[in-house]
């Protein structure tokens, strides 16, 4: 691949920092992709991960806004969040589409259509994004107390009950990289005087449960398995390692899950898992953007530049992101079946320029003064 230079990859952060910015409705919800139909949604975890750019970005008031969005809609479901748990700790066997959604539109309501709901994840995410904008930009979390409070009681009661992944896939399994979001969020705000007593002593006894049901079930010769129990690879095992530091990114398991990553499903970019068909199974821009965070998390500063430029080389004239690539596809069989069914690839997609984004920062190639202007 040949090395591009600093004034483009700068070029492409600033213009996605244009295109987030763009697409956040005024609710403070971020649309996860403008142009694509099913996309056209606010999801837990892709905003939380768009709000985490910007406000590394120093876009204080963007962030606050989606951290706002998340807020109100957790708030105006404590009473469902009450009666799941009274529910659960009362035996009762409760179906998936019960439990809060995984996205909503833009004015906070729940989505009109049959969707995959029940995942976790997001629930985790925002709150290790909240915290982490908090002690960035000395934000006071005082009008989020009721909304972190609930979201803690949610995650400690549910956190090993099966649900959906990343993928909004295998409703049936308990999936590491959910389980370290939950993990991340719940130890973030554990702490916290905004959390009282009893929640922060459920938050604490939950994340010593994930962390030991990872080690026990989680692990398959030395690295990480997509799920509790089985050997399979996943490329969203990487925010195990970084962010969400379930795993340490300099220890010996975070090591060999990016080995293997490396020789499974990194092409340049990073596939989701082996078996994936949608759109073909090409290369995740987004994933290539936690791939070369990690590298810069653990001081393999060219390997992280390498997949900075690997997603510049995919934006389009006009600088836009797609959220995969079809330059090795796993199953390439199944592209036609996909595009007949939703159209082409979701283009902009917002998470993958927010993970653009970041990787740019980590690496310096943006300073905050020109990126924020």
């Amino acid at each position: 691949m040949p090395e591009i230079d600093t004034d483009r990859l700068r070029s492409l952060a600033i213009h996605s920092l244009a295109v987030i910015r763009g697409n956040q409705a005024p609710s403070g919800a971020y649309l996860a992709s403008p142009t694509f139909p099913v996309y056209r949604y606010s999801w837990f975890r892709d905003g939380a991960f768009i709000a985490d750019a910007m406000s590394r970005a120093g876009e204080v008031g963007s962030a606050d806004a989606f951290f706002d969005w998340c807020r109100r809609i957790v708030e105006d479901r404590a009473g469902q969040v009450h009666a799941l748990v009274a529910r659960h700790r009362a035996g009762d066997r409760i179906p998936a589409r019960d439990f809060l959604h995984t996205r909503y539109t833009v004015d906070g309501t729940d989505s009109p259509e049959e969707w995959w709901t029940f995942q976790l994840d997001g629930y985790g995410t925002w709150l290790w994004a909240l915290d982490a904008h908090a002690r960035r930009h000395g934000t006071d979390l005082a009008r989020y107390a009721d909304a972190m409070a609930l979201t803690v009681e949610y995650l400690a009661e549910f956190w090993s009950e099966p649900c959906y992944d990343w993928w909004e896939e295998h409703v049936t399994e308990r999936h590491t990289s959910t389980l370290a979001a939950i993990h991340a969020g719940l130890h973030a705000v554990a702490g916290r005087i905004e959390i009282p007593g009893p929640l922060a002593v459920s938050a604490a006894e939950a994340t010593d449960a994930i962390a030991a049901a990872v080690r026990s079930q989680g692990v398959h010769d030395g690295r990480l398995t997509k799920w509790l129990g089985g050997t399979d690879l996943d490329g969203s095992l990487i925010a195990c390692a970084t962010p969400f530091r379930l795993v340490d990114p300099a220890g010996t398991t975070a090591r060999a899950t990016v080995a293997a990553l490396e020789a499974e499903l990194a092409h340049g970019g990073v596939h989701r898992y082996a078996d994936d068909v949608y759109y073909g199974g090409g290369e995740w821009l987004l994933l290539a953007g936690f791939l070369g965070w990690h590298y810069a998390n653990v001081g393999r500063l060219d390997d992280a530049r390498s997949q900075l430029e690997w997603i510049a080389t995919h934006a389009t004239v006009d600088g836009d992101l797609p959220e995969q690539v079809s330059d090795h596809l796993l199953h390439p069989e199944t592209l036609p079946e996909w595009t007949a069914r939703w159209g082409p690839v979701a283009r902009p997609l917002l998470w993958s320029h927010a993970m653009y984004l970041t990787l740019a920062l980590e690496l310096g190639i943006v300073p905050l003064e020109v990126v924020s202007r």
